[in-house]
């Protein structure tokens, strides 16, 4: 009577194999993510950043030296409001002490009321994401929360399909496409183009080479953006990323395989050099400013990699590189590059004990900041 369809010992046996089948499953998943960072924080005796002749003249200044604004103390404000509102109510809460650095001297804030009342703009956050994310966005299982959180009080956020393996020319040819499908807003522009990682650079791109999409556009944010490109792009191929189209549930290609040589930092600053921003369009940056401890175990390779230069790094990027030139500087974010917009350990438990386990951050209440302050800010300078 043991071992027929429907029988209870039946029943163990497919049970037991499915527990397998998920077991290899998650060390699959496993293997994959640590062997695709490794690959790009190996060891090497190669400088990060060599000895080169082609490349504009540079030179390493305080943020106001480059025409940028830094408005932190009402950042804070805002996100620390926003923090206490809505409290351990979402995922990932910690205090606003605990999420937003003091990097140097930090003005006091104004003491304003922060409007936590429904959105009178109706802004729309667009986010471009980085490198591999249709490769691995499947398997995040993303659940919207951030999307779902922000529409409670009348904003928006949707994600701009781009090629994530491709060069930050191609990808901006796919920003304006999708742009300029979208229904324009007769109230003026609504989007706040947010560009995570290697987003930030393809967005900048999109709104030089595309004037037509400008009028559309309310505001840019780079967040944790490889502006100035990474030094861990000098020591990597392209190559090197072939293994995130065998990522679990992949569903990228191989682009035009341009996405590397896009964050060499020789790359970022030349295109900077020689591509004026619009004046007409305002921009933002929130730095990704981890302490040490706070870096997960898997990007732990990378953020020493970068550290030879600077060890202020979110295992990815150089804080500097992070900031827009001319923009307004919103804050210093304790959060590794991943922790700030991938939430691996949401989904995945395992991982989340033990390779990215530093990965929470209140990524929902950093979102309903940011578009608080960008339209209390376009308010006021009656943009």
């Amino acid at each position: 009577m043991t071992g027929r369809t429907g029988s209870p010992s039946h029943g163990r046996v497919v049970a037991a194999r499915e527990r397998i089948v998920a077991d290899g499953w998650r060390r699959w998943s496993v293997t994959v993510i640590v062997l695709a960072t490794l690959l790009l924080g190996a060891c090497s005796t190669r400088p990060l950043s060599p000895y080169m002749e082609d490349t504009p003249p540079l030179v390493l200044v305080p943020a106001s030296a480059a025409g940028v604004q830094d408005d932190r103390a009402r950042f804070r404000e805002i996100f620390c409001a926003v923090l206490e509102a809505r409290g351990e109510a979402l995922p990932d809460y910690r205090p606003c002490a605990e999420a937003l650095a003091r990097v140097g001297s930090e003005a006091p804030g104004s003491g304003a009321a922060v409007d936590l009342g429904p959105s009178q703009r109706r802004l729309v956050a667009a986010i471009v994401p980085g490198i591999g994310w249709d490769c691995f966005a499947e398997w995040l299982g993303l659940q919207g929360t951030t999307a779902a959180h922000v529409r409670r009080f009348g904003f928006d956020q949707v994600l701009l399909p781009i090629d994530t393996l491709s060069s930050s020319a191609h990808n901006a040819r796919q920003i304006r496409d999708a742009i300029l499908q979208m229904p324009s807003s007769a109230s003026g522009p609504r989007l706040v183009l947010i560009g995570y990682s290697k987003g930030a650079p393809d967005i900048l791109e999109a709104l030089v080479s595309y004037p037509e999409i400008r009028p559309r556009v309310a505001a840019v944010v780079s967040a944790a953006g490889a502006v100035g490109g990474s030094p861990l792009a000098n020591d990597a191929e392209q190559s090197d990323l072939a293994l995130l189209t065998r990522w679990p549930g992949a569903k990228c290609t191989p682009g035009d395989g341009g996405a590397i040589d896009s964050l060499r930092p020789a790359t970022r600053k030349a295109w900077l050099a020689q591509h004026p921003l619009p004046a007409d369009i305002p921009f933002y940056s929130v730095v990704t400013y981890p302490e040490p401890g706070r870096v997960s175990a898997v990007l732990k390779p990378s953020y020493s990699k970068l550290a030879r230069i600077d060890g202020r790094n979110d295992s990815q990027v150089l804080f500097y590189d992070q900031v827009i030139p001319g923009s307004t500087l919103l804050g210093y974010v304790k959060a590794d590059h991943w922790a700030l917009a991938v939430p691996i350990a949401r989904t995945h438990d395992t991982l989340g004990a033990t390779f990215v386990n530093h990965n929470d951050f209140p990524r929902e209440a950093l979102l309903e900041a940011l578009l608080r302050f960008v339209e209390e800010d376009l308010a006021a300078t009656g943009r």
